[in-house]
């Protein structure tokens, strides 16, 4: 099979068409905006799902169990990355994982659409993981191949197309919470799948072009049938431990959580070594992938603060915050939407920036530092109430607004920015593995997400925000210190 060069790609791509960006943003931006809506829709209720009573609609587990395994969720969903990742890279391209990847996702959504049992939610996470691991990382990989390397566009169409996820974000909570039931909101996930799958069909060979139509490292025909024999064989004998091992009670919910807290450290720090030494990975980009682990570990930092919006503050949301607020009755889930409403407002503006200020526009890892920064400062706002109010009383909500505004400020500094870094630190043979590596950062962070979140009670309110959000702000202010020795490594990439 042939591979495509990085020319003819960008050549069969309009480069003009949205926003001043090339057209097949406009494809990206609306499969990814519907792939979000049913994401995060689904997203906002789940937690309330896994520990409400079985009379309220609910599975009735316990709240510590709930908070663990949503954030285990989290993690699996992007650790399946590699597993996009690999198969767009060797088997399909980018283009046929989101199509597929798309699919997976909708029908995962339609079994927790049906009314079932814990069971059915496991069949669920896994259709909804396998799904998100080939759309999630490859439509962003998509997104870098219509842009040429140093194009200055790059960064404000990378923050475009994020501005296009958290729309989709924004709503989805809204709509999804307000429908009547979980069942009927899990229905609603699955429509807005299916309307992302039909833009991608009907758009993607306009404005696409060649782009992520071909395996960038393919498998031969003889390399082919050896791995999907080895494939074959590693699955008939993974069902088989998991069959005998939740038989015998060895496999639990307590073990499936902490194998999977194990897995979201191991696989990450396997894939760097994996990449570094593989005989087509040159010297320069050896060096850039060394520049990318500090950026990595300032990552999981980051996203395990900022996902705990949909576990932690979501649960405060639910327990410790004032639901009827000048007038209005809030749902707890609509908190869930700030995040996205105010990246939508600033997006723009950051994108703004960025072009404007050009190249004296912060480095790379100069952002992820303020990102960071941004991140502690956001759990430290919680502090305040819990000390002037104590952990008994009801927080007014403006508190929970401050604290996801504070995040959105260094998620804007560090999320887009990431997109845009690793797919111009990736290695040429592992261009879409890297973007899975990429989402391994948020999977290693819910990982550990789903170990920290046990020592939560209002209780330890004071002591838990003020311990993370410390810990954030200190290792910002490393980065920044280190950041002219990375920028160097990265051998010429701003």
């Amino acid at each position: 099979m042939a591979t495509i060069n990085k020319q003819k790609i960008l050549d069969s791509v309009p480069q003009k068409g949205f926003f001043g960006n090339p057209k097949g943003l406009f494809t990206l931006f609306f499969t990814e905006f519907w792939e979000r809506f049913s994401y995060y829709g689904m997203r906002a209720i789940l937690l309330y799902y896994m520990y409400y009573e079985v009379s309220k609609g609910g599975l009735g587990l316990d709240q510590p169990t709930a908070l663990a395994l949503v954030s285990i969720y989290g993690s699996l969903v992007y650790m399946s990355g590699i597993i996009g990742g690999w198969l767009a890279d060797r088997i399909f391209g980018t283009s046929k994982a989101v199509f597929y990847g798309g699919i997976l996702i909708m029908l995962g959504h339609i079994v927790l659409a049906v009314p079932g049992s814990l069971s059915m939610f496991f069949v669920s996470m896994v259709l909804i993981v396998l799904g998100t691991g080939l759309l999630k990382p490859n439509v962003s990989s998509i997104v870098g191949e219509i842009y040429a390397e140093n194009d200055e566009r790059r960064d404000s169409g990378f923050s475009i197309f994020y501005m296009g996820i958290n729309m989709g974000a924004f709503l989805s909570p809204y709509v999804v919470s307000s429908v009547g039931n979980f069942h009927l909101g899990f229905g609603f996930a699955a429509i807005g799948m299916l309307i992302g799958l039909i833009v991608f069909v009907a758009t993607k060979k306009k404005n696409l072009g060649l782009a992520g139509t071909l395996p960038a490292n393919p498998l031969s025909q003889n390399e082919k049938k050896k791995v999907f024999t080895k494939l074959g064989i590693a699955a008939l004998i993974i069902a088989a431990i998991i069959g005998i091992t939740a038989s015998a009670g060895i496999l639990t919910i307590e073990t499936f959580i902490n194998l999977v807290s194990i897995l979201g450290i191991v696989i990450p720090t396997l894939y760097f070594i994996f990449m570094y030494r593989s005989p087509k990975t040159t010297s320069v980009e050896r060096s850039r992938l060394i520049a990318y682990i500090p950026l990595f570990i300032a990552a999981v930092m980051f996203w395990a603060i900022q996902e705990q919006g949909a576990t932690i503050l979501a649960n405060y949301a639910d327990k410790r915050t004032q639901l009827n607020f000048a007038g209005l009755e809030i749902k707890p889930a609509w908190f869930q939407s700030l995040n996205p409403l105010f990246i939508i407002t600033l997006a723009p503006v950051f994108a703004w920036l960025w072009i404007k200020l050009g190249k004296r526009q912060p480095t790379i890892p100069q952002k992820f530092s303020i990102g960071l920064l941004f991140a502690g400062l956001s759990f430290l706002v919680i502090l305040l109430p819990v000390y002037f109010g104590g952990s008994d009383a009801l927080v007014n909500p403006l508190w929970l607004v401050l604290s996801y505004f504070l995040v959105v400020l260094g998620e804007l500094c560090l999320s887009p920015v990431g997109l845009s870094a690793t797919t111009k630190l990736a290695p040429a043979a592992f261009s879409a593995q890297t973007m899975s590596l990429w989402f391994l950062a948020s999977a290693a962070a819910q990982a550990l997400n789903a170990q920290i979140v046990r020592f939560y009670t209002p209780q330890t309110e004071m002591a838990y925000f003020g311990v993370i959000g410390v810990a954030s702000m200190i290792l910002g202010l490393c980065l920044l210190a280190l950041s002219p020795k990375i920028q160097g490594l990265m051998k010429g990439i701003r």
